[in-house]
């Protein structure tokens, strides 16, 4: 079980490391910082054997959140009460020793957690066995990739028989089939009745696996309730700041911007089937997206492509006007031209962006903007991977 009453967490924010040290002298009243709180009066519950999923933007205060409750931060207010066991799976290099192998810090893990040596011999092969590192469990963990490093936590977490488990983004960095591993183990985790605590930016992960979730939003509570009703309120936040499409197109912020400044873009949107600005999508509803650029030099037979990716920056499909036969024609300096790409959108619920270019015959870019649109897809249903082929399926008794 998992109480948390009125729990706020301010930081102190100094322009300068001196300004600290200035503000500690008592003969000096003046204050040199100022307040952040990272957490604003939070209050949850969670019973013996359910999942809760937190979800919010970057910055929104989950991991502060997940921190008090594994009491490796203090409150600035409120109080935590937790009866369990707890595992904590929290920030990649948290918890082991560099210098140690992954055996030895399996072992110190385990007796932090309370459990003698002779138990955490017997479980050595099945966490061994989870993890699937290989020679590498005797090695210095110094020497482990992120993935090899996030296996050998997890494995340890899981395996040290916690009532609580907690889980921050961790299985991120791990491949898939690890991470379909991992998400059996949690469904095993629920049979067994451990209560999990869980961050997810995988809208579809909290569906799947949480009886409960809670939006967090600038350090405070936003809602809290049934997944599906909590995603739906996320959504609905994500499509409130897609209002200002006119103030997007003028100030792009695209993740890296290059070309040779033959044509510049001035406005991507992603629009529904009624021409309007969205930020989130249905599973195969259809969507236009519109690039807007204006040529600065003369310019033959241009090409304007488009890129999505998922949120780990995997290339999901993409296109440009030569592979679809278009060609655009000659242009002179200061002509301006829009491009609809037009597509139903069969993605997998999840978050993705949108990258767009102009670009010379040769491929060569004129202007490209990674990144320039992120976007939500939604559905009532769960899939897997990043495609919904929706197959039609047959079956038969056989005699």
């Amino acid at each position: 079980m998992v109480l948390v009453q009125n729990v706020s967490k301010l930081y102190k924010l100094y322009p300068r490391p001196a300004d600290r040290l200035r503000e500690a002298l008592p003969f000096i009243k003046r204050k040199y910082h100022t307040d952040f709180w990272a957490l604003r009066d939070i209050c949850l519950q969670v019973e013996k054997g359910q999942t809760l999923a937190l979800v919010g933007p970057n910055g929104s205060g989950k991991s502060t959140l997940l921190q008090i409750v594994a009491g490796i931060l203090q409150p600035t207010q409120g109080r935590v009460v937790t009866r369990g066991r707890i595992a904590a799976l929290l920030e990649l290099g948290a918890g082991f020793n560099p210098e140690f192998s992954g055996r030895e810090n399996v072992f110190l893990n385990g007796e932090i957690m309370g459990l003698t040596r002779a138990e955490i011999e017997r479980a050595m092969p099945s966490i061994e066995a989870f993890a699937e590192i290989g020679e590498f469990i005797g090695r210095p963990v110094k020497e482990y990739s992120s993935g090899m490093y996030v296996r050998l936590a997890f494995a340890t977490a899981i395996h040290v028989d916690p009532e609580i488990l907690i889980v921050d983004e961790a299985l991120a960095v791990g491949d898939a089939v690890f991470a379909n591993r991992c998400v059996r183990k949690f469904e095993e985790l629920r049979e067994r009745k451990i209560t999990v605590l869980f961050v997810s930016h995988d809208l579809g992960l909290v569906k799947q696996l949480a009886h409960r979730a809670m939006l967090l939003l600038n350090g405070r509570m936003e809602a809290e309730g049934a997944p599906s009703d909590v995603i739906n309120r996320y959504i609905g936040l994500v499509l409130e700041k897609q209002q200002a499409t006119e103030e997007r197109q003028q100030r792009f912020e695209a993740s890296f911007r290059h070309g040779d400044g033959v044509s510049e873009i001035l406005g991507v949107d992603l629009l529904n089937s009624a021409g309007d600005s969205v930020g989130a999508v249905s599973s195969g509803e259809p969507v236009t997206v519109r690039v807007h650029s204006r040529f600065h030099h003369a310019a033959c037979d241009p090409m304007v492509g488009i890129l999505i990716r998922n949120r780990i920056g995997m290339d999901v499909y993409g296109t440009n006007t030569r592979i679809e036969k278009k060609h655009l024609g000659s242009y002179q300096a200061g002509d301006e031209i829009q491009v609809d790409f037009h597509f139903e959108c069969w993605l997998t619920p999840q978050s993705y962006t949108l990258t767009v270019a102009t670009q010379n015959p040769d491929g060569s870019s004129h202007d490209w903007l990674d990144d320039v649109i992120s976007f939500e897809v939604v559905d009532t249903r769960v899939a897997a991977g990043v495609v919904d082929l929706r197959a039609q399926v047959a079956w038969r008794a056989l005699p």
